[in-house]
């Protein structure tokens, strides 16, 4: 034992020691607490608990993140069949079973970084969430335009969030940090290669792919599980930007993606996304060189095919932004029967944290408004809240009894006819990342699928960005790139070689942002007092 430190001492704890909001000294900020490596998590992660609700908290009124958005109404068509199969054999979920059958939804899309009247065009994923009103309750499919992520673990959501979001003392975004973070987060070097290609500034919403981004599970009548990912494919096709095209059109327009949409279904040129499915057998998969519930991972489609499901048609503008847009509350645990949770832990971190945030921003009573109230019966023993304006009662309910169970007229429990899926959990329970984390592999892959013109543009805006940055970020960011590919690193390192500028803070990608202050000073126009 160190003759320093006693038997009865826990941890080693300085002046800059991490700790949480008790003042308990914080020994793992990386990895929440699972059973196994792989999850499920555990509800008693309390460091993480408290972080994250904290975190859903930060900012009033507006979204913490996918602050700036649009939406619009339509409905979703399924196709009965999974390919060439009835899709009942995957799931029992009510929506997809009759081949024309249509669903009513509402759809945001959304930046993520920025506030709510931030430009359409700066680079920044794009938010895709879909709420389904269903025969069985709403669904909600919460994903982003690109197909992974720059996190798996969700306990560094808040994390990375901060390093985004602007400066706290500055309140002006700062490529450093954001790089910062990045670089000493090797999972994240995937995303960076799409959000600094033009894959990063989508042209508008209505030519723009949507993903569930996470991993969920399909539940068929015999409780027989599969894994899931979804994909929506634009049938208008898809277009993105490079930082030139959209700071010429950010000159002109920054709400350009908002107007688009609604421009379009006023004139009836209703977009439509076709729905994709890849599915994947529920196990550990030790034949792949990565996890499946890793969401800095595609699935390679040459093993698990898109296969399609339905189509969506947007075809009504809200009409009214406010409570239509702006009150729409989203959750990945708002999944109906046939529909199921994966130990995926950004998906089990997120489930907790999107709802525990609306009922924040908008309040207890947020699934009242007409917006995000199910299109069914909705009876339940939930009292009292905020702006709670109806009693959720069921006809002849004895309205004394506001509690289950009761032999005194209260609610009933549902009989359950499909089959309950129960996976056999088993193992420690630890603070561990995954094995087979594979940080660089796919970032290399999907480099090498780039057309040219887009690897130039990749480039050339890691390399304005990075130029301004601590050099051992540098350093950190070349490593990560020659480990994806050789070329990829190769270019980085000679292009940041011949590029160096003084830091100042910038939006992700902009070019020259930090002349245009001195520049403002330099070219205005003296005014008299009046």
């Amino acid at each position: 034992m160190d003759k320093e430190h006693s038997n009865h001492e826990t941890n080693i704890e300085k002046e800059n020691t991490l700790t949480n909001r008790q003042g308990h000294p914080v020994t793992n900020n990386q990895d929440i607490r699972t059973v196994g490596n792989r999850g499920p998590a555990t509800l008693e992660n309390y460091d993480f608990i408290e972080k994250i609700s904290h975190f859903d908290r930060e900012r009033i009124p507006e979204r913490v993140v996918h602050g700036r958005g649009a939406g619009a109404h339509g409905y979703f068509e399924a196709y009965g069949t999974a390919g060439d199969e009835p899709i009942s054999k995957y799931t029992r979920a009510k929506l997809f079973q009759e081949k024309g059958k249509r669903t009513p939804v509402f759809v945001r899309f959304s930046t993520v970084i920025h506030g709510g009247h931030s430009p359409e065009t700066l680079r920044d994923p794009r938010g895709f969430a879909v709420k389904f009103y269903t025969e069985d309750g709403n669904w909600d499919l919460v994903g982003n335009n690109i197909k992974i992520f720059f996190i798996r673990d969700a306990i560094k959501f808040p994390d990375m969030i901060h390093a985004f979001k602007p400066d706290p003392i500055t309140n002006v975004q700062d490529n450093q940090r954001f790089f910062d973070f990045c670089s000493n987060s090797p999972e994240s070097f995937h995303m960076v290669t799409f959000i600094y290609s033009p894959w990063g500034i989508p042209a508008n919403y209505r030519q723009m792919q949507g993903s569930g981004v996470n991993t969920y599970r399909w539940i068929n009548s015999e409780g027989e599980a599969v894994l899931v990912k979804y994909h929506w494919e634009p049938k208008q096709g898809i277009k993105n930007l490079t930082q030139k095209e959209a700071e010429e059109i950010q000159a002109k327009n920054f709400n350009h993606a908002t107007q688009d949409l609604y421009d379009a279904i006023e004139r009836g040129d209703y977009p439509e996304w076709e729905l994709f499915v890849q599915i994947m057998s529920d196990d550990e998969h030790p034949e792949l060189d990565f996890d499946p519930l890793d969401d800095t991972k595609l699935w390679p489609n040459d093993q698990f095919p898109w296969i399609p499901v339905g189509k969506m048609v947007l075809n009504k503008n809200p009409e009214d932004y406010f409570t239509e847009v702006e009150q729409a509350a989203f959750g990945t645990g708002v999944l109906v029967d046939g529909l199921d949770f994966s130990d995926d832990k950004m998906l089990q971190g997120r489930t907790f944290s999107y709802s525990d945030t609306q009922r924040y921003r908008v309040g207890a009573n947020y699934l009242q408004l007409p917006i995000n109230a199910a299109k069914k019966r909705v009876a339940t023993n939930q009292e009292g809240g905020q702006m709670r304006y109806a009693p959720e009662r069921a006809p002849g309910k004895n309205p004394h009894i506001n509690y289950e169970p009761s032999i005194l007229g209260g609610l009933e429990e549902a009989k359950q006819l499909g089959k309950e899926h129960t996976p056999e959990v088993k193992g420690k329970l630890v603070r561990e990342p995954i094995d087979r984390p594979n940080n660089t592999k796919q970032a290399g892959e999907t480099y090498r699928m780039f057309e040219d013109w887009e690897k130039d543009e990749l480039i050339n805006n890691l390399v304005n960005d990075l130029s301004a940055c601590d050099q051992r970020i540098q350093d950190k960011m070349i490593a990560l790139a020659e480990e994806a590919d050789e070329e990829y690193g190769r270019r980085l390192r000679e292009g940041l070689k011949n590029t160096t500028k003084e830091h100042d803070p910038n939006p992700l990608g902009a070019k020259d942002a930090e002349k245009v202050s001195k520049e403002t000073m330099e070219d205005s126009h003296d005014a008299d007092p009046y």
